[in-house]
């Protein structure tokens, strides 16, 4: 086990499996869905702003994501949209929460290589029956010896969920969101490494504490043994 850490944390959507690239297809379809009836050059940014607006009603996940378009969808046309585009958009949704897992490279070795070192939790946001959901299907429960399924992901957070494994500022936290995994772990004290993900949300964004001790960056789950080695 390792000296340094009491715990490790790993963020699921994205970091261990893919999740972006089905809003990115579902959004993209948005678009096709509207081209008929309304020319909105800055469809996506107001999509965003919608969303932006609704985190604090509908939290992260589908459902606020769905719930989001439909309201755009209402604003662009002036309420004029038609009942068949709105049924497409559910219909859509609903395709999303019945997505087939598909597991990032590296995912179940990196979680396992992890656990020779200390105890993994998995540490998600968004809706509780879909990431209980898509953790079951990814073949990965076994593997953790906690699951935190949080409204969000901010520096009490943190501080909450590792304090019975020695505190936050002996433990780590993996993830693709600058935002959400790194810069709030690091504030509570502990380490935050990050693994960019090809495709980011737009909300997820956040500058690099590039300068900071326990700031780390890997290109992908594979580079993380090594990393975790440089620790003990």
């Amino acid at each position: 086990m390792s000296k340094t850490l009491t715990c490790i944390g790993f963020d699921a959507d994205d970091t261990l499996w893919h999740n972006e690239r089905f809003f990115k297809l579902t959004q993209d379809r948005f678009a096709d869905l509207l081209a008929p009836h309304v020319d909105v050059p800055d469809l996506d940014t107001k999509l965003m702003e919608a969303e932006r607006r609704n985190i604090g009603h509908y939290g992260f996940g589908i459902k606020g994501f769905v719930l989001s378009m439909i309201e755009t969808a209402l604003e662009v046309t002036d309420n004029q949209v038609p009942g068949s585009v709105i049924a497409e958009l559910i219909a859509a949704g609903q395709d999303m929460l019945h997505h087939p897992i598909d597991l990032l490279p590296h995912a179940r070795d990196a979680v396992e290589a992890a656990k020779a070192h200390a105890p993994v939790l998995l540490i998600t946001k968004g809706d509780l029956l879909h990431q209980e959901r898509k953790l079951a299907q990814s073949g990965l429960g076994e593997l953790f010896d906690g699951v935190e399924i949080v409204s969000d992901k901010q520096v009490q957070v943190y501080t909450r969920i590792f304090a019975p494994f020695g505190g936050a500022d002996r433990a780590m936290m993996i993830g693709n969101s600058m935002k959400s995994d790194v810069v709030p772990m690091i504030k509570a004290g502990g380490h935050g490494v990050y693994v960019p993900h090809d495709l980011e949300w737009g909300l997820e964004a956040a500058d690099a504490p590039v300068d900071h001790p326990k700031y780390n960056e890997i290109a992908d789950l594979g580079a993380l043994p090594d990393m975790l080695a440089t620790l003990d």
